[in-house]
């Protein structure tokens, strides 16, 4: 008998499954990818924010004004510029919170700049050439004298100059302006410092009728840490330290006393809109990320984060790039191969 031919088995693969199981994968991968990719184009930090802005409110002007001026062994005035409407009563409350007497001498000649180099009898002269409007003298530890007086109809702009006349006392610094805003009605804004070193809302916004613009700001400290606020009078400069207003006066510089809900009160001017940056001068509360904006006349950036937050470095940002690209690598792989690593010859149980 001849000997019977081997038969002839044909095996039928089935068709390798591995793009098809991994095509889901791939297309996750890719629109993870994209969307990553997408936010990192315009930009949006990581995590991102609710945007809180503070708006500013029309403020009727009153007939009447009371300032609150801190007179101090320094010697100056705190704050070293107040403002007042056109038409307005002033009452300004003297608080001598040292232990050397002081006075509160207001020129009546707006624009007058009394040369600091004068000697005690040459400051006397000027000030009897040209009469104050007020000359008060604070004893020490006294906090109930006030100077009252009437802002002339037609002062819209005018400046005064105030100063204690006790000798060498102006010499040595102890000298503010009174500015006088227009007659038209100013805006009204509020913010709140606290505990955390932040103000809330850190974005002001305000949008009036026309420039020169009236605002008052009332500052309401939420914890129990001593705060200011401190609004730089140019616009559109990005500080870098509180050294800025060494050499450059604030447009308003009020402070918060450290009692939980106490508020402060300040009034300013600002001359063109723009961007203008306030800043907490308290030592070591601006490096800490104490400060906000002030969007005067100009549009609040749209979904902008607070803007005290840090800011995501951008080898944050490379590195997650990076990763997200190896993992949507490892996915391509393993989409075309059906397994990463390969599953070892005999895994699967056939022969």
């Amino acid at each position: 008998m001849l000997p019977r031919e081997p038969a002839v088995v044909t095996v039928h693969r089935r068709p390798r499954l591995g793009w098809r199981r991994g095509s889901p994968w791939v297309a996750a991968g890719l629109v993870l990818l994209v969307l990553v990719a997408s936010g990192g184009a315009r930009g949006v930090p990581f995590p991102t924010f609710s945007t809180w802005v503070g708006h500013a409110r029309p403020l009727a002007g009153p007939a009447n004004e009371t300032i609150y001026l801190n007179l101090t062994d320094a010697p100056s005035f705190v704050p070293r510029f107040i403002s007042a409407a056109p038409g307005q009563n002033v009452s300004i409350h003297l608080n001598n919170s040292g232990t050397i007497p002081h006075s509160f001498t207001l020129e009546s000649v707006s624009g007058v700049a009394v040369n600091r180099s004068l000697s005690p009898a040459e400051l006397n002269a000027s000030l009897v050439a040209h009469p104050p409007t007020v000359n008060v003298s604070v004893a020490p530890g006294t906090d109930v004298d006030w100077a009252n007086f009437t802002v002339a109809t037609n002062a819209s702009f005018d400046s005064f100059l105030f100063l204690s006349q006790v000798p060498y006392q102006y010499q040595a610094g102890m000298w503010g302006y009174l500015n006088i805003t227009s007659s038209t009605p100013g805006l009204a804004l509020s913010d709140n410092t606290t505990n955390a070193l932040a103000f809330q809302p850190a974005a002001l916004a305000a949008d009036p009728a026309h420039f020169p613009a009236n605002f008052e700001i009332d500052v309401v400290n939420l914890g129990d840490i001593a705060h200011t606020f401190t609004l730089a009078a140019q616009p559109n400069v990005t500080l870098s330290t509180i050294g800025y207003f060494h050499t450059n006066a604030p447009a308003v510089n009020v402070t918060v006393a450290l009692t939980v809900g106490k508020g402060a009160y300040g009034n300013f001017t600002l001359k063109t809109p723009g961007v203008y940056e306030f800043v907490c001068t308290e030592p070591g509360h601006f490096a800490a990320g104490m400060y906000g904006f002030l969007y005067a006349g100009v549009p609040v950036p749209a979904a902008a984060p607070p803007l005290s937050t840090a800011i995501v470095q951008t080898w944050v940002l490379a590195g997650s790039a990076a990763l997200i690209g190896i993992g949507v690598l490892l996915v391509v792989v393993a989409g075309f191969t059906g397994r990463f690593p390969p599953a070892p010859p005999g895994a699967h149980g056939g022969h």
